[in-house]
């Protein structure tokens, strides 16, 4: 008999993308599954029951959950869904566990074996299967699109016989995955781009896209990466020259871009209110991080902000998903890649290998327990949210993250613009 896999509707008003894709749903049946779609899971994402229909799925109700061995998700199960679906069976989503430890025991208690898609390593052989890096190039294109829907001018320079139009100053904080789209997207349409991060390896990938590198660059900095290419904590020291140094650029910006998250923190202030200030009126900043508390004080989830003197500070929720025809075709690639990984294809079942390194780093839940390492007490213990770093970390997706030894600074910084 043929293992069932369930695509449900997301519930979340805010969320229209989807977990499969008509492609995803072929080869899921070419791998001896039978696929049920919730009617009009896919509306919002471009796709039609049709399509679903038209590569073997079959279109069903949100009750079909009860017979899936594998539920594919966007976001975290609710409750309500949870009471729906089998023990045992395997739920596959972005389950943004940090700081959600009730909703964690919960799918403990429901007995599935759930899957965290962020978790996912990230290792050569789990490339294709990141999501965090699928959903964070698209928030990056989106971020500048956003901004310049909200910045009443033009972007490039045009010299014209009536004039010249001056070209926009953009200015990305972050260049992890989300930042370097960033750059390249409003390079593409016409703006001058500055862009920083405490990495210093970031330079070179900032300044191949067109981007000037704006950074204190002193010895500190030329240490400020782990082994694992991710960003070190800075000192007291080394923040103060850099926040002064930042202040003084984003005065003269009209456009900046914050992308800084750290996966389990609040995101990190990146900008202040007095930094706000400085800027022209007409300006705009845009906060990829105002779902963790944001980087940009003043923002405010899901509005659009005017200040006193004019600056607009956009803190759209859910940006992936304001492209979710694209979002959602890629993210449907992530999931069949790993769930791929999880069947015996000569049986044509569901096999999963607890033992096997992405299956560790992913499963959060099994047999009733929590067993995600970074969770596993969680029941118990419940987690309390640590307080929201300072502008230490500027890099998107910073999975990994630790603290690093204060070091002294260097006696004469050099900074580069």
């Amino acid at each position: 008999m043929a293992r069932a896999i369930f695509i449900p509707r997301e519930l979340d008003p805010n969320e229209p993308r989807v977990a499969a894709s008509p492609e995803t749903v072929k080869r899921l049946v070419g791998l001896g599954f039978d696929v049920i779609v919730e009617k009009g899971a896919g509306l919002g994402s471009r796709i039609l029951d049709q399509d679903f229909a038209a590569v073997g799925a079959a279109i069903g109700k949100a009750a079909d959950a009860s017979k899936a061995d594998v539920v594919l998700k966007v976001r975290r199960p609710t409750d309500a869904e949870l009471k729906g679906y089998k023990s045992g069976a395997a739920v596959i989503a972005i389950m943004d566990p940090y700081g959600n430890d009730a909703a964690v025991a919960a799918l403990a208690k429901a007995g599935v074996t759930a899957f965290s898609m962020e978790f996912m390593p990230r290792i050569t052989r789990a490339q294709v299967m990141d999501v965090l890096s699928s959903q964070a190039n698209l928030a990056g294109y989106q971020a500048v699109i956003d901004a310049a829907a909200e910045y009443d001018r033009a972007l490039p320079m045009m010299m014209t016989a009536a004039g010249t139009v001056p070209a926009a100053k953009a200015f990305i904080m972050g260049v992890g995955v989300a930042g370097l789209q960033a750059i390249a997207t409003a390079r593409r349409l016409g703006a001058v781009v500055t862009a920083t991060d405490v990495r210093p390896a970031v330079k070179e990938q900032v300044q191949s896209l067109g981007a000037k590198f704006l950074a204190v660059e002193d010895e500190e900095f030329k240490a400020a990466e782990t082994a694992g290419g991710y960003a070190k904590e800075m000192s007291k020291e080394y923040q103060a020259k850099q926040a002064a140094l930042t202040a003084e650029h984003i005065a003269k910006q009209d456009i900046v871009i914050t992308t800084a998250l750290i996966p389990g923190r609040p995101a990190p202030k990146l900008v202040s209110a007095a930094m706000v200030a400085s800027m022209k009126p007409g300006s705009v900043i845009v906060d990829l991080a105002v779902e963790r508390g944001g980087n940009v004080e003043g923002a405010v989830p899901g509005k659009v902000v005017t200040t006193d003197n004019g600056v607009k500070i956009v803190g759209h929720l859910n940006v992936p998903g304001r492209v979710a025809a694209s979002a959602s075709l890629l993210y449907a690639k992530n999931l069949y890649a790993f769930l791929e990984t999880m069947v015996d294809k000569t049986t044509k079942t569901l096999a999963i290998k607890r033992d096997d390194e992405l299956v560790k780093a992913t499963m959060l839940t099994d047999g009733g327990r929590v067993v995600h390492p970074n969770f596993a007490r969680a029941a118990e213990e419940p987690r309390t949210e640590p307080a929201a770093v300072p502008a230490t970390t500027m890099v998107a997706e910073a999975a990994d993250a630790k603290p690093a030894a204060k070091k002294k600074a260097a006696a004469k910084p050099k900074g580069t613009a």
